[in-house]
Formats: C-alpha cells, sequence, structure tokens
C-alpha cells in the first residue's frame, strides 16, 4: 500500500511538472503573438498588403483604360486592319493586364490567408493595436478572368 501511494505521488509531480512546462510555454507564446509591438507589425504587414493590393487595382484599371483608347481609335475596324504597332501594344497591354490580375489574385489570396488566421484575429473584430489608425479589409475579392 505504502509503495502504490509513493508511486501515485510520483506520478502526479511527473504529470504537474510536465503540465507546467506547458502552462508556461502557452503563456510565453500568447504573449509573444499578441504583445504590442507585435500587433503593430501584423497590421503593418496587413497595411503593406491591402496597398500592394490596391495599386494592383489601379494598374488594372489603368491597362482597362489604354484599351478602351486603343479600341476606340478603331471604332467598328477589325484588328486586322489597325497598325502594326497598335496591334503589338493592343496585345503587350493585354498581356501585361492578364499577368497583374495573376499577381493580384495570389497576393489577395495570400492577405485572406492570413487574416483568417487566429494569431491575425485583431485585424478581424476591429480592434486595433495602438499606434495603427486604419482599419483593414477583411478579404479582397479575386479577379474573375474576363
Amino acid at each position: 500500500m505504502k509503495k502504490l501511494i509513493i508511486a501515485l505521488i510520483a506520478v502526479i509531480s511527473l504529470t504537474a511538472i510536465s503540465s507546467c512546462r506547458y502552462v508556461n510555454d502557452a503563456r510565453d507564446t500568447a504573449f509573444e503573438e499578441f504583445k504590442p509591438s507585435e500587433l503593430l507589425n501584423k497590421y503593418e504587414y496587413f497595411k503593406e498588403m491591402s496597398g500592394a493590393l490596391d495599386k494592383k487595382i489601379a494598374d488594372i484599371q489603368m491597362y482597362d483604360a489604354r484599351i478602351k483608347n486603343l479600341e476606340e481609335s478603331y471604332a467598328g475596324a477589325a484588328r486586322s486592319t489597325w497598325a502594326r504597332d497598335d496591334r503589338e501594344a493592343y496585345n503587350t497591354i493585354q498581356a501585361e493586364r492578364i499577368g497583374i490580375k495573376a499577381s493580384y489574385n495570389q497576393l489577395a489570396a495570400d492577405y485572406n490567408v492570413a487574416m483568417a488566421k487566429f494569431n491575425f484575429a485583431f485585424c478581424n473584430v476591429g480592434s486595433l493595436p495602438e499606434g495603427a489608425k486604419d482599419p483593414l479589409p477583411k478579404s479582397y475579392k479575386p479577379y474573375i478572368y474576363e
């Protein structure tokens, strides 16, 4: 009986010691992930991604305007009748526009995945870290290829 009690105390003691390590690790991890400087770094990361996405949208709109301008200057004419340099420019603009859309889609997917992570939850609920001024979009929609 005495040996059983000693064994039981030993098991309980070892369990308590090992669980304390996990508790301490969890506490330390939570502190590292949610301390104000880390939250501000994460906010700045999202802010930079948001700015890059907004720039890509503006670039796509610029390419759309260039395409529309070329199409309007040859209104009603078949593309085969366009000047060669305008046909080449049109094809180049279209290819660059597709590349920017693909780049936008990848960045939007990265943004959306990161925003959905638990440790970025402060962005989802709208509480901003100290030093942050603007709320961030919760997600970006991908472009659908036309």
